[in-house]
């Protein structure tokens, strides 16, 4: 059996259901049905729970599936079973009793407490019955007086209108006199019915002194609509009052818009004036001026009216609203053109805030008035371009910073000043230019960040991302804008047109080691110093999707300065040898080599290229580090670091005093090189005063010895190169730290010039250290 939700009941309630059925049947015959005999076949024994249960076939079922053992265990289940039916059918009959007892109590307590509201009932029958026959009998005899009272008051209220209208025009010249037209125009219209209904015969009078008070009325209106001295709202309010007197106002609405826009080219310039009020507080309090709080609130009751005026517009004139809302646009574009022009003014966070603040306040008024404009859209989409110009602004600001502090080496070089330490100030300025001017860029970028006004709140998430890309890219400008003062290219040298590139010929060497330094500085200090700021300010938000990764790598950027380092290491390497070269090239072009006098001391040029290395010292010495190795002397004991000349062979060469034998000797010089150890002279050039120094001095050697080479020189000649470079022996030893491949790179210039000379023979060690001595001496007095 199943319940009417269809669902099956298990096998306790069905049996509870059958024996509540055949307890309280009254027809014992209907609780069961007794099963065909072509049904047996296909009963089981769970229809023992069925309306249609078989006793007799249950049974023969049973014992054709049973043992006698089932047969028994089914007997004890089946007496348990009966059992505690028999209990639980009592339990249902104990309980339904109570039941009845209850409803049998509550039906006599309410048969005694309805047997005495019978009686109230009647009586309030009576009662209501006495008052109805009473109050028909006060309406019987007040009819007659209420139908007089009611003709009495239509005729007063008549009457009142007949001398209303008899008055009208007195009371429209009262109001003109008065200006107030307002209350003439609701006069005049409050009368129309009537002088439509009457005014041809009995106000015939009335109406034409009305219609002549009115024409006043409706001239002095229109002059209120051009005056230039009235406000948009009692414009507005003056054609509302022509539109009740049915006067063509949309001949009005051309000149209406044209005042319309005149006022807002008046209400243009006010957050201008705002925002500059709030920079320049001090030549406000000196002058006199306004303060911001006070201008900030006149521009917004003049944005107030502008709102009002345009609900009057929108009310007056039918499908206003696209040239309403061209109005409204207009003039939040006005508005940011304004703080574009404040932002290239250089202004502070705080003011950008304070304009933003009151532009989103007018788009809030304009919004109530204006909703079909969309101005909040508009001002966001604005907002973001003017943070960006802001964005952008304030980092061009530190590159100019960072530029003016690197220039001063530059500008040094260029004028002739030569002050002790001017590259070590140059570089110092710059480091401070690019630390303290990007925490200050960063104070600035968390105030926007940090602002709750609901402007920014909505731009937060992009703050955050403009702030990290702001970095990553100007980083990779200021890489650029070195490689450009430098006077290199660069791919980006379109977006750094303020910058002026300097001719290769008219760089100073101490600005491209300011250069080096610097990118050094900024790799290894700034921007980690960098990164810390922006993840404790800056690494929450963003709408940045991660895909992209990261707005801001600080490994890239320091990839990209480590590799500037280098190459302007190399650079200035570069500048100086070629330098040097310049000086070699003079030297060696002047004199005749073949005519040349006999050496009386060391030469001049000698000076010069000392004077050269000097300076190149005290450049390098104010910015490079030193070295933490030892410097390399050379050793006549190891082969590698000697000449590839031997010392006996050449000085037993260098004595000869025949020709013939001195070249027999370069000969045997050619095959001593040939079995000795390669030496290394070029090394790779660290970030140190002394591998800088060392190289530059490497280099002019080489470039001297190539000189040499193009040359052809007379006894007289080789004995000058030979007197000169012996000098630069006992002086290059104090400058350059690998001492043995200086040494090695003079001896080749002084063999060099003898394979170039007619007759290569030396001057004596004597008279070398003579001259040499002399020279020495001279120096020191003149120090």
């Amino acid at each position: 059996m199943e319940v009417e939700g269809g669902e099956p009941l298990d096998d306790k309630a069905k049996r509870m259901r059958d024996l509540l059925s055949s307890f309280y049947s009254q027809d014992p015959s209907s609780a069961t049905t007794p099963a065909t005999k072509s049904s047996w076949r296909y009963a089981t024994l769970d229809t023992i729970n069925t309306a249609s249960f078989d006793a007799d076939l249950y049974m023969n079922l049973l014992v054709q599936k049973s043992n006698l053992e089932g047969l028994l265990q089914k007997h004890v289940e089946m007496a348990a079973e009966i059992k505690n039916l028999d209990t639980d059918l009592q339990m249902l009959v104990y309980e339904n009793y109570n039941k009845f007892i209850s409803a049998t109590d509550t039906i006599k307590r309410m048969k005694n407490n309805i047997a005495g509201m019978e009686t109230n009932m009647e009586q309030l029958l009576e009662k209501i019955m006495s008052v109805q026959s009473r109050s028909d009998g006060v309406d019987t005899s007040l009819f007659e007086k209420r139908e007089q009272i009611e003709k009495v008051h239509r005729t007063r209220n008549l009457l009142r209108k007949v001398q209303f209208i008899y008055d009208l025009p007195a009371r429209l010249e009262k109001c003109i006199k008065l200006e107030a037209y307002s209350d003439a125009v609701k006069f005049y219209v409050g009368a129309m019915p009537i002088f439509k209904a009457y005014g041809d015969s009995s106000f015939h009078d009335c109406k034409r002194q009305s219609e002549e008070a009115v024409n006043i009325i409706t001239k002095n209106l229109q002059g209120k609509v051009f005056s230039d001295s009235e406000s948009i709202q009692t414009r507005a309010e003056a054609v509302m009052l022509l539109k009740q007197l049915d006067f063509p106002v949309e001949n009005l609405k051309v000149k209406l818009f044209e005042k319309l826009e005149q006022y807002l080219m008046d209400l243009r310039l006010q957050p201008t004036e705002t925002s500059k009020d709030s920079v320049d507080v001090e030549a406000c309090s000196d002058q006199k001026e306004v303060p911001a709080s006070v201008s900030s609130g006149a521009h917004e009751a003049s944005v107030r009216e502008f709102a009002e005026a345009v609900r009057a517009y929108k009310e007056i004139f039918s499908h206003s609203e696209p040239q309403l809302s061209k109005l409204a646009h207009d003039l939040i574009r006005k508005h940011f053109e304004a703080t574009h022009q404040q932002i290239k003014k250089q202004i502070h966070s705080a003011d950008l805030v304070e304009i933003l603040r009151v532009i989103w306040t007018d788009v809030l008024l304009m919004d109530e008035v204006l909703p079909e404009a969309l101005l909040p859209d508009l001002a966001l989409q604005s907002a973001r371009d003017a943070l960006k110009d802001y964005f952008s602004s304030l980092f061009n600001r530190l590159l100019l910073g960072i530029s003016d502090a690197i220039t001063k080496a530059q500008v040094s070089q260029r004028e002739g000043i030569h002050e002790e330490h001017y590259i070590q100030e140059a570089l110092e300025a710059s480091r401070d230019a690019v630390i303290q001017g990007s925490r200050n860029v960063l104070q600035e970028f968390r105030h926007l960040h940090d602002e709750n006004s609901a402007l920014l709140v909505k731009l937060r998430d992009l703050i955050v991302d403009w702030v990290q890309e702001g970095f990553q890219n100007f980083f990779r400008k200021l890489d650029g804008y070195f490689r450009l003062l430098s006077g290199k290219s660069h791919p980006d040298s379109q977006e750094l047109n303020f910058v002026e590139k300097i001719p290769a010929d008219k760089i100073s060497p101490g600005l491209v080691l300011v250069l080096a330094e610097l990118s050094l500085f900024i790799e290894q200090n700034a921007i980690s110093k960098i990164t810390e700021e922006i993840a404790s300010s800056f690494s929450d938000g963003g709408i940045r999707g991660s895909e992209y990764g990261p707005a801001f790598v600080p490994a890239e950027i320091c990839r990209i300065f480590r590799s500037s380092v280098e190459t302007f290491l190399h650079l200035y390497i570069k500048m100086r040898t070629q330098k040097i070269s310049i000086m070699f090239k003079k030297r060696f072009a002047a004199p005749n080599w073949v005519k040349h006098k006999e050496p009386r001391e060391v030469h001049m040029f000698v000076d010069l290229l000392l004077q050269q290395f000097e300076e190149i010292g005290n450049e390098v010495k104010q910015v490079l580090p030193q070295s933490i190795h030892r410097k390399h002397h050379r050793t006549d004991s190891n082969g590698s670091t000697t000449s590839s000349r031997s010392n006996p062979l050449r000085d037993d060469r260098l004595s000869r005093s025949t020709t013939q034998k001195a070249r027999s000797q370069l000969l045997e010089t050619h095959l001593a090189k040939l079995f000795k150890q390669k030496m290394e002279i070029f090394t790779k050039i660290e970030h140190t005063q002394e591998s800088v120094i060392t190289t530059i001095v490497k280099l002019s050697l080489k470039s001297l010895q190539e000189f040499v080479r193009l040359q052809t020189f007379n006894r007289s000649g080789f004995q000058q190169i030979q007197l000169d470079i012996h000098f630069l022996k006992s002086t290059l030893k104090d400058i350059s730290e690998d001492e043995a491949a200086v040494d090695f790179l003079l001896d080749e210039v002084t063999v060099g010039t003898a394979e170039r000379c007619l007759d290569p023979i030396p001057l004596e060690p004597p008279i070398l250290d003579r001259l040499v001595q002399a020279k020495l001496a001279k120096n020191s007095e003149q120090k």
